[in-house]
């Protein structure tokens, strides 16, 4: 079997690569894992009517004239119902989409299916005409006629899939509808939800990440520039150790909430990048794309996990379904320039602790709070100060329903930057990725013999929250812990997962 054929059906959780990776002390945490990692239950059934992909060898190589590898169970009926909300959505979030291009196609398809439905009902006619006694001369007249409408209907059924594959194309640019109490505008005009702790004051001239990062010999950009290019670092010695704690605590807190750890693929395919709302082509890409390929190196762990339960029925008694995921990301950051991105602020691969949730509809706002709340908790833990906002509708992505933002205080910067966010996507990205569940309600009798009919599946709406980016909290922790004789103190949360060490010393020279 070729490469480009395997296809990921079970994820199993196996804590020994996980823990040989990521841990420095083996002991305790294994034991902690016994006591926090929940038996899993059996939670789907594998959808053979899902969300089709097309092999890569049977798309064309014209992008222009190639069909849709996969196809989303996008709502038009709903959308033209609901133009009006829809238009207004697309202005306030800033989107391209054309929506007047979905509802044309739209309304094309729906009136050719009624066309190809008419076709195919009188072939039935025909093909019962054709049963009874009949004279030559009208039997002959009937096949001409049966001859005529197979052609007409085969010629209809070509420019249908050809229209429902167009409207596919054009309709996946609708952005997700949003949250009432999403503030409408700029990024300028999000609103602060909540703010913790207040600047530093120190009582000697500072220094950034950068600097420090120079002094201690914690960092090496010079090095790494030649090996790999711009925006790729080294992290050298007890950086190296509070990387691995900085994962090994974010890690061990989230799992106590009762969500399952895993390690993720770092590269997948194209499709899967597209099914959770990102372009993987295009100028302005964030995604890196292998040459020869479909597959893609992924810029989150959110894609990978978005994947594991593609193209399948959950039942509703395994929701939610909560993940902690480790993985390296990579992104182009297309666009990224000036003082803003020195540094650790902006790179092209970084360690990343990413939460994803996959739960019923009516649970989502819940899971989104909960979200927040253990981003916040871990944050002041640490001792950090930062605001959580309420993003602004221009500042949304097109999978997300609504999303908050953490910004950290970073006192050599002189500003606020980004460590985190919180999505709640709800169903944008199960629809594109064929997940639903069956709810658990009673069967219902049908008029058939007393035949038991199963409940309509629903789709599961699926949430994404940053645990822990390691860059940035870098730039968080090294320029807010500074002190005067150069040294960094390291958080007391993060000291056993460092051997106990509390301070980052200046190196004798």
């Amino acid at each position: 079997m070729g490469l480009h054929t395997l296809r990921l059906a079970t994820v199993p959780l196996t804590f020994s690569t996980f823990t040989s990776r990521l841990f420095l002390n083996p002991s305790p945490t294994l034991a902690f894992f016994s006591r926090h990692v929940q038996p899993r239950k059996p939670f789907l059934l594998r959808a053979f009517s899902a969300v089709q992909e097309i092999p890569p060898t049977q798309a064309s190589s014209d992008s222009s004239a190639a069909r849709p590898q996969w196809k989303a169970a996008i709502d038009f009926k709903w959308i033209r119902d609901n133009k009006e909300a829809v238009e207004l959505n697309i202005k306030n979030r800033n989107s391209n989409a054309n929506l007047e291009a979905v509802l044309e196609l739209y309304e094309n398809m729906v009136n050719l299916q009624k066309e190809v439905e008419g076709i195919r009902e009188e072939r039935n006619n025909v093909a019962k005409k054709m049963k009874g006694k009949l004279e030559p001369s009208e039997r002959e007249r009937l096949v001409e006629e049966g001859k005529n409408l197979k052609e007409s209907l085969v010629t209809l059924e070509e420019d249908l899939v050809k229209l429902q594959d167009e409207l596919q194309h054009v309709g996946r640019s609708i952005p997700n509808m949003t949250h009432p109490d999403v503030p409408v505008g700029e990024e300028d005009s999000s609103t602060v939800r909540k703010e913790v702790g207040s600047p530093r004051e120190f009582s000697f001239p500072i220094k950034d990440h950068l600097q420090l990062g120079k002094d201690l010999d914690l960092m090496d950009f010079d090095s790494a520039a030649e090996v790999s290019g711009s925006k790729f670092f080294y992290l050298k010695n007890e950086a190296v150790l509070l990387e691995m704690a900085l994962l090994n605590w974010t890690l061990s807190e989230v799992m106590k909430k009762g969500f399952t750890p895993l390690t993720t693929p770092e590269i997948v395919r194209s499709s899967i990048v597209e099914k959770c709302g990102f372009q993987p082509r295009g100028d302005n890409t964030q995604v890196y794309s292998i040459d020869g390929t479909d597959q893609c190196l992924i810029g989150t762990a959110e894609i990978p996990v978005g994947g594991i339960h593609m193209d399948s029925i959950l039942l509703e008694s395994a929701l939610p379904l909560k993940y902690i995921a480790f993985s390296h990301c990579f992104r182009t950051e297309a666009g990224a320039a000036g003082a803003a991105t020195k540094g650790l602020y902006r790179v092209h691969q970084f360690s990343k602790a990413e939460m994803f949730v996959l739960c019923r509809p009516e649970d989502s706002e819940s899971f989104h709070k909960e979200l927040i709340q253990i981003e916040e908790d871990l944050f002041t833990s640490l001792g950090l100060h930062f605001k959580t906002l309420d993003m602004a509708t221009s500042d949304l992505g097109a999978p997300a329903y609504r999303k908050f933002d953490i910004e950290a205080w970073m006192p050599g910067l002189g500003r606020f930057g980004e460590i985190s966010s919180a999505s709640n996507c709800t169903d944008y990205q199960s629809r594109r990725l064929g997940i639903r569940f069956r709810p658990s309600e009673p069967l219902q009798t049908g008029s058939k013999k007393g035949k038991a009919n199963l409940p309509p599946t629903k789709f599961v709406h699926t949430l994404n929250a940053t645990a822990c980016a390691v860059p940035r909290m870098m730039v968080c922790l090294l320029e807010n812990y500074q002190q005067e004789d150069g040294s960094v103190v390291i958080p007391e949360p993060l000291r056993p997962f460092m051997g106990g060490m509390e301070v980052i010393k200046p190196k004798l020279r």
